[in-house]
């Protein structure tokens, strides 16, 4: 099983080039983006030879008896995966951490691999740098869900609850084939929007009329920064055969129309009780796989409660 942006052809090992990025979309001219941009504190930990880049949001307002939120994006994407919860979630009271996972975004490429098992170390790392000690809850969306599965797994004491949303790694294909296109061969932004819109309906979003020009700007500036091609550990049972030995209350999200999930939630029922504190299974209506950006007010909410509820 693979996710939407992990599925995306073309991925490169390579930074962008300078044509290429001066290409993008001037996503600094979007008022959503800017406005939450503008709330974060930027943060910098060791990554391989370069650095891991962090987003933290709420530190001001933070409720010091509430453990800080980490949240992990998709393949092929950033922080802004979580464009749309990051604030919400910080005025609950939280503090919330959000790393460009090594090899996206603006982080540099992990040590040692190219692929979601080289992913736990360096960022336990720099939750070491930022929180210390303090355990943390953890959502992972897609590849950063798997990553988060095995973050937890690979360092029990700093997860206290983790959310999966859409998350790989149960050795589950999806039902019907999906086919997505390539965009680094074509000259012009427009083309390759044009594209980018096609690839988010085929797969991350299910309403048309959710696949607004901040999406395709978004996933454009992501998928050029993508140095981590492949990623064939999403399609095994990796986090599958790590779940008996996590010990995190675990949730799992999904939008009800996420074409992986489509017919297989069985699958899905049927392998997640073997984690100790497995505890639900939850769907988020009316969307696709980016269910947190496509319906970012029912799935805040519904994070929101799932954070309520006691650590068992």
């Amino acid at each position: 099983m693979t996710s939407a942006i992990d599925s995306l052809p073309e991925a490169s090992s390579k930074a962008p080039t300078a044509s290429q990025a001066s290409q993008l979309p001037p996503l600094s001219q979007n008022a959503e983006y800017a406005q939450v941009l503008k709330a974060a504190r930027r943060v910098l930990t060791p990554c391989g030879s370069g650095q891991l880049v962090w987003h933290v949001w709420g530190e001001q307002g933070a409720d010091p008896a509430l453990p800080p939120l980490v949240l992990f994006h998709g393949g092929s994407g950033s922080w802004t995966h979580w464009l749309r919860n990051v604030l919400p979630l910080a005025a609950s009271g939280r503090c919330v951490v959000v790393p460009d996972l090594p090899g996206f975004g603006d982080s540099a490429l992990p040590p040692g691999g190219g692929d979601v098992d080289v992913m736990p170390e360096p960022l336990e790392a720099g939750l070491k740098h930022l929180l210390g000690d303090t355990p943390c809850d953890l959502m992972g969306f897609s590849f950063g869900g798997m990553t988060a599965g095995l973050l937890a797994h690979r360092f029990p004491a700093r997860v206290l609850r983790l959310i999966l949303v859409g998350a790989p790694g149960f050795g589950i294909e999806p039902l019907v084939p999906f086919k997505l296109k390539g965009w680094r061969h074509l000259p012009s932004i427009d083309q390759q929007l044009a594209v980018h819109h096609h690839n988010l309906q085929a797969l991350m979003l299910h309403d048309p009329t959710a696949i607004t020009s901040l999406a395709c700007q978004m996933q454009a500036a992501n998928a050029v920064r993508d140095r981590i091609p492949g990623r064939r550990l999403s399609r095994t049972d990796i986090l599958a055969r790590a779940l008996p030995e996590i010990q995190s209350s675990l949730y799992v999200m999904y939008g009800d129309q996420d074409p992986f999930y489509l017919g297989q939630v069985g699958l899905y029922e049927t392998a997640l009780p073997a984690a100790p504190k497995f505890k639900a299974l939850l769907a988020v209506q009316a969307s696709g796989h980016w269910a947190q950006f496509e319906q970012a007010e029912a799935f805040n909410a519904e994070v929101l409660a799932l954070l309520s509820q006691p650590i068992q």
